[in-house]
């Protein structure tokens, strides 16, 4: 191992150096530091949760290099707004488009009226990421009657990867990025209970159960695509300075304040993935800071069997097309 992936390392597995400001600082002044690879034009980007946080910060990131980005809103407003705060970020003349679209990712039949508008309305999709998110303090459930946070992480994200792959592939070589996080390390799967209903509501295990989940269903996409030209890919931003945090995590953003990221830095990673030739060239990885990274570690939770990973899939699939 070169001294630079020993430090990489290193950085990742202390955690907190890793995810927070040292982390990226450091990294980016290693030998091997991956390029950025120029501009977008022409391209077709869109981002859910984009009206704020990493989101907002991926989608002026597409918009800087000349992308064409649709930034999706829970309603009209809230995405008329990240249209508005996306423009003034990306800035210049040679910032591509930005255009909202609205749908309530929670809702099954919003996301199929939805998906059908786009179809329509676009030619091609070149980056598709998800990274819309909640954390409840009680258990809630969507209109369908699934668990809302499993409902926006897990369910959302694959009905708008099944239904906008035929765009997908009309782009192809093209991407998937699910945004994750590193909370997912500390959770299994939860064996014959994919919604974490017959367990105790904590709100940030379920959050990071669903990541773990979000993780699993991307190296399966990746599977059921690799021919296709789509890849499918996860990352995690590290500790990143968002309204999320600031509203779930209020303690958490307390301790870690010091070192925290902005959403740029950690949006980093989410704007390298789209762009460039490295991730056209693997699928199925888990990224953070430019390098991708195990998906379980030693002191973590242990790996998903296959069993659970199948039925993961099987219970995401059958909620999807009821």
């Amino acid at each position: 191992m070169d001294i630079s992936s020993l430090v990489d390392t290193v950085l990742d597995r202390s955690v907190v150096l890793g995810y927070g400001k040292p982390g990226l600082y450091l990294r980016r002044r290693l030998p091997g530091w991956p390029a950025d690879d120029g501009r977008m034009d022409g391209k077709v980007v869109l981002v859910t949760g984009a009206g704020s946080g990493i989101g907002l910060a991926a989608a002026a990131g597409f918009a800087r290099r000349g992308a064409s980005v649709r930034v999706l809103g829970r309603s009209p407003e809230r995405a008329e707004q990240a249209a508005r705060l996306t423009r003034e970020r990306s800035g210049g003349d040679a910032a591509g488009e930005v255009r909202p679209v609205a749908c309530d990712l929670s809702s099954l039949a919003e996301l199929r009226d939805f998906t059908e508008r786009f179809r329509r309305q676009e030619d091609r999709l070149d980056v598709l990421v998800n990274n819309a998110g909640v954390m409840p303090d009680e258990r809630q459930h969507s209109p369908d009657g699934v668990e809302l946070t499993f409902a926006t992480h897990v369910l959302a994200a694959w009905a708008l990867t099944d239904a906008l792959t035929p765009l997908l592939e009309r782009a192809a070589p093209s991407r998937v990025i699910n945004v994750t996080s590193g909370g997912q390390y500390g959770q299994s799967l939860p064996v014959g209970d994919p919604q974490s209903e017959h367990s105790s509501y904590n709100p940030k295990a379920i959050y990071a159960r669903t990541k773990r989940a979000q993780i699993v269903l991307t190296e399966q996409w990746a599977e059921r695509l690799r021919d296709s030209g789509v890849h499918v890919h996860a990352m995690h931003p590290g500790w990143a300075d968002t309204k999320g945090v600031r509203t779930w995590l209020p303690v958490f953003r307390a301790l870690t304040r010091p070192i925290v990221r902005t959403p740029e830095q950690g949006a980093d990673t989410v704007v390298w993935m789209g762009h460039t030739p490295e991730t056209a060239r693997t699928t199925g990885l888990f990224w953070h800071d430019r390098r991708p990274r195990p998906t379980t570690y030693r002191l973590g939770a242990k790996p998903d069997d296959d069993r659970t990973r199948r039925e993961l899939w099987d219970h995401v699939a059958a909620l999807a097309t009821r």
